[in-house]
């Protein structure tokens, strides 16, 4: 189990690859920089989506689906969002295969080749606001408010499980709005949204902001960000939201009739949070041991281990622990009986560990007999042992698990401040991203020249100009020229 698991402070990378792997989480696929979610991470995941569902529906919206497959020239009716995506497209350019004449396997008819090539959706602003064009004719058919669960594929070289492969699952809101500050409202109305279910149910805390021009998403005007900070002491963008302007109502021709009784162009957004967050939950709280996840997200938030000799002993525990299992699940806390005898107790301990389930609970014949349980927490390895007549146990570990929940949160954050430095000089802003990392506040002049040769000479960059930024009077860190704030500098993910 997790014997042998690398360890953080040696080899950071290593150990985060290692621990997808022996969790379950995920692993390679036969093509190349894909990925297989195995059951126990796409658990993960939908408790993660179905979080967000919720949460995006109490907002207004509801679902969609739009095709997989974009004509090559929608792509180019954006010209900022081409030029944006172009480095990663899947292009697809014949519809069918035949057997080759010698024998040796199937080959791609030449005969039929696509009159015009479709693109694998790297993002789908383009099919989306074609169709639009279509749905929205007045001031009635808007705010128009849609969010689509999807796959997308953007052509990454290099690759890593969850934070980065060519293929990933997320969600893409896009909404289109009869006013500028309606769409602005909007886009920052979600981008709250992600930064509460990070904190809320992720036990993440994250830094809210905007991002630079040199940053922003292609095609929008303004982009909002969450950026989280890691153990390693690099940021990591959990999500973002993206005010477009006009930008797609003009190139697609998406006009309304106002209320006025004019014509204009709609005003739009889009937003999006992918599995990239399965790697943030990763890095941001596990450790040596193995995962350590919040139990809001947990895919069972307690594991029952019965310690026993012969059936007669497995038979007794069993009757009581199916008491105490009916009483957690109808106080809505998910329980698994791990009652398998091909494993020995220690194994199983080990095994639920390194998956991180927040609670862990053994009874053995003499718990049985004294009405005690022993209660181990993941997050802190600590055990106890509980008198079942002390308080009802849902009530017990419901308090428990809610313990766990903020301790895990309040130690993220605590890491986070840590790691989180003022500077004043160009030398200062070296040393600290050379020697401890993590986020870096400091002044900059504004501009992309400036923000570019940063990144040339450290590889940092700005992850973000933060929502709570003090204005207050300074010299950019590399050119002395006056600043007005500062802003958060980071590697990255």
């Amino acid at each position: 189990m997790s014997k042998g698991l690398p360890k953080r402070s040696e080899d950071y990378s290593l150990w985060y690859n290692e621990l997808v792997k022996r969790a379950d989480l995920a692993e390679n696929s036969p093509v190349r920089g894909c990925m297989v979610i195995k059951p126990y991470g796409y658990s993960i995941w939908e408790k993660m989506q179905a979080e967000l569902d919720r949460m995006f529906k109490e907002t207004g919206h509801t679902n969609a689906y739009f095709p997989l497959f974009i004509p090559k020239s929608y792509l180019s009716k954006e010209a900022s969002h081409v030029e944006g995506f172009a480095k990663e497209c899947a292009v697809v350019t014949h519809y069918r295969l035949k057997n080759a004449e010698d024998g040796s396997g199937v080959i791609v008819d030449p005969e039929a080749k696509l009159e015009e090539e479709l693109i694998v959706r790297p993002t789908s602003e383009t099919v989306i606001w074609s169709t639009y064009k279509n749905w929205i004719q007045s001031y009635r058919d808007l705010p128009l408010l849609v969010n689509q669960w999807a796959n997308v594929v953007r052509w990454e070289m290099r690759t890593r499980l969850f934070l980065r492969t060519a293929e990933f699952l997320w969600q893409e809101g896009h909404t289109a709005h009869a006013s500028a500050k309606e769409a602005m409202d909007e886009t920052v109305q979600m981008m709250n949204v992600y930064a509460q279910f990070a904190e809320e149910f992720m036990a993440l805390p994250v830094v809210k902001g905007r991002k630079t021009a040199n940053e922003r998403f292609a095609g929008a005007d303004e982009t909002f960000c969450i950026e989280a900070m890691m153990q390693d002491g690099k940021a990591l963008q959990a999500g973002t939201s993206h005010f477009l302007g006009q930008n797609f109502a003009k190139a697609f021709d998406v006009k309304f009739a106002t209320k006025e009784g004019g014509l204009d162009y709609v005003w739009g957004t889009s937003w999006g949070v992918s599995t990239r967050l399965m790697g943030a939950l990763i890095m941001a709280h596990s450790d040596d041991n193995g995962l350590v996840l919040p139990p809001k997200l947990a895919p069972h938030q307690v594991v029952i281990v019965p310690i026993y000799r012969g059936e007669a002993e497995l038979e007794s525990i069993s009757v009581k622990v199916k008491e105490i299992m009916a009483e957690l699940r109808k106080a809505g806390i998910s329980v698994k009986y791990d009652d398998r005898d091909t494993q020995k107790p220690g194994w199983k301990f080990a095994e639920y560990e390194l998956k991180g389930v927040p609670v862990r609970i053994a009874m053995g014949p003499r718990d049985l007999e004294n009405g005690t349980l022993e209660i181990a927490r993941r997050d802190t390895l600590t055990k106890e042992t509980f008198q079942l007549s002390e308080m009802p146990i849902a009530e017990k570990i419901g308090g428990l698990l809610e313990e766990i929940q903020n301790s895990i949160y309040q130690k993220a954050f605590n890491f986070r401040a840590e790691k989180t430095t003022e500077v004043n000089s160009w030398d200062e802003f070296v040393q600290v991203l050379e020697e401890k990392g993590g986020f870096v506040s400091a002044h900059w002049d504004g501009t992309t020249e400036t923000e570019e040769k940063i990144k040339e000479l450290t590889k940092a960059t700005i992850r973000c100009i933060p929502l709570d930024q003090k204005q207050e009077s300074g010299s950019c860190i590399l050119t002395g020229k006056p600043s007005t704030g500062r802003v958060h500098f980071a590697k990255a993910y």
